[in-house]
């Protein structure tokens, strides 16, 4: 039976998700963290995507992508893969190393970019990983508070287009909205 196409609609952002084969590490070592980075700048040479955000967990990857180009169905395919057989060779490993096809979802409202941008960078947080986000070096939080992004030029800083203010004050909203509790979050936070 074949699988259903993925819609692609290249002007929206999707909220992607790629977990480890049976739930399984995706990175043992720090090196694998910055392979997986390094292969997402190489395949952006050839295909060109915006980030908006993006956290690397232990066994799972959330990406906040726009692909206006190629599919994003085509992008990811061509990361996974690369990483598949980079981690298969490293560790001497057969077989999937992701569980199955990514998950993607549309994001198609300012709500929505902002919600996912939030739900990814607290990732680590809620894990209990981290405390606080910035101290999470495997997601883009840190860019958004101003880290060099040299290694990332195609980082698109969109979710702070959603806040009021000069660059420093919205990188402060930025930050509070982090900090918002569910039972303190409103539609009007921004």
């Amino acid at each position: 039976m074949a699988r259903k196409k993925r819609i692609w609609q290249p002007n929206n952002f999707y909220h992607i998700v790629c977990r480890g084969n049976r739930r399984e590490p995706l990175f043992f070592h720090d090196h694998d963290f910055l392979t997986y980075l390094y292969i997402l700048r190489k395949v952006h040479e050839k295909h060109p995507f915006e980030l908006a955000s993006y956290c690397l967990m232990t066994n799972h990857i959330h990406i906040q992508l726009r692909s206006q180009t190629q599919s994003v169905s085509k992008v990811m395919s061509l990361i996974n893969k690369r990483y598949a057989n980079y981690f298969n060779n490293k560790y001497n490993f057969t077989g999937h190393v992701f569980e199955k096809r990514f998950f993607d979802r549309l994001i198609n409202t300012r709500i929505g970019m902002l919600y996912v941008g939030r739900y990814i960078h607290l990732n680590p947080v809620e894990a209990g990983v981290t405390a606080f986000p910035e101290n999470y070096c495997w997601s883009s939080y840190q860019y958004y508070q101003g880290a060099e992004t040299a290694h990332f030029p195609f980082m698109n800083f969109v979710l702070l287009d959603y806040f009021s203010g000069n660059l420093g004050e919205k990188r402060d909203r930025f930050r509070e909205f982090h900090e918002l509790t569910e039972e303190t979050m409103e539609p009007e936070v921004l």
